[in-house]
């Protein structure tokens, strides 16, 4: 990158900022995509295939509407340290299997949705497989499928001129007020860079939610067009990112 590089978000916007969700909840499609689609807001919503089946209509109708259906593993494997992994665990994986869980998950979305996924979300936010000096990082195998990786619970806004596109910074926005979120949307504002906040249900849920009233205010103040912020799908923004700073 030559050296006092200046990266410029289209149309004079300041920030960018992506809205997305993880394993195809069905509050997502039941109180989230009126919300977004009110709005005109386009999300990213990665899919776990299990609960794609459920709702196949309703997630094939919110692609269609140009929303980012993504790719979060065929079984959603992550620590034994939580236990209700313990039998699909990351510890007890080899990089064939991380391989083989994202291209069977490609093929299942195509299937029930009709789109093959551009984007990945690591199952909470975890990218090794093994333990100790065998451990292996996955990263590699998702910088080589996708367009972008995201992460989980991270603590950054993402520079556009340096940020690993395998390896986005997602900001958790499950469970917070949206006085707490506008703080990070501040950020953004201030750094100029692209904020990815990751949320799971939407509703009133006793954790891993975002409430309805966060999302429409998130979605009536980023896509209000004095506030110079450009809201729109990981892979819109990850593809003008990858464009726009060779």
């Amino acid at each position: 990158m030559p050296q006092g590089a200046v990266f410029h978000w289209p149309a004079g916007k300041k920030a960018a900022i992506s809205l997305t969700f993880d394993d195809a909840r069905s509050s997502q499609v039941d109180a989230g995509l009126p919300i977004l689609d009110r709005f005109g807001v386009k999300a990213t919503f990665y899919l776990s295939p299990n609960n794609i089946a459920v709702r196949q209509d309703a997630w094939r109708k919110a692609a269609a509407h140009g929303h980012e259906m993504g790719n979060h593993t065929l079984t959603h494997p992550c620590s034994a340290n939580f236990v209700w992994s313990r039998s699909n665990a990351l510890e007890d994986k080899t990089l064939y299997d991380l391989a083989a869980e994202m291209d069977r998950a490609d093929e299942v979305i195509r299937d029930l949705v009709g789109v093959t996924p551009r984007t990945f979300a690591y199952p909470c936010g975890q990218k090794h497989v093994g333990r100790g000096e065998a451990l292996a990082s996955y990263v590699p195998l998702v910088a080589r499928r996708f367009l972008c990786g995201r992460g989980f619970r991270d603590e950054s806004i993402n520079s556009p001129l340096l940020c690993d596109l395998a390896q986005v910074m997602g900001v958790d926005s499950d469970d917070h007020a949206y006085e707490r979120l506008s703080l990070w949307i501040d950020r953004a504002m201030d750094e100029e860079g692209w904020l990815v906040l990751c949320s799971h249900d939407i509703g009133a849920f006793s954790r891993q939610a975002m409430a309805i009233e966060v999302l429409e205010e998130l979605c009536q103040y980023c896509s209000d067009p004095d506030k110079l912020i450009w809201i729109d799908t990981v892979t819109a923004v990850g593809s003008y990112i990858l464009k726009n700073r060779l």
